[in-house]
């Protein structure tokens, strides 16, 4: 995991709860998150490349809440401002 920019609040047997944050500009490593749900908790613009070298950029706004299926992925900020979401891995 990479700890500048996810640090874990939470985790049992069942979940695992995230904080992440990204500075403006910021990107992070290749790597895999299981079905989760995330709730944003800023405004925040970005960019997501996957392994087979496909891409797509995000915008979400703060307050929403959505679910994503397994995946691997490298994130990198686009936003202006620091932003910050907080993200509840399932492990069943």
């Amino acid at each position: 995991m990479d700890s500048k920019h996810y640090k874990v609040e939470f985790e049992n047997d069942d979940v695992r709860v995230l904080r992440i944050r990204y500075a403006p500009g910021e990107k992070s490593k290749m790597h895999g998150h299981p079905k989760s749900v995330t709730v944003f908790l800023t405004d925040c613009q970005g960019h997501f490349t996957y392994p087979d070298g496909k891409s797509e950029d995000f915008n979400v706004k703060a307050g929403q809440t959505m679910f994503f299926e397994a995946t691997e992925h490298l994130p990198e900020s686009r936003s202006m401002k620091q932003f910050e979401l907080i993200q509840i891995e399932l492990k069943h």
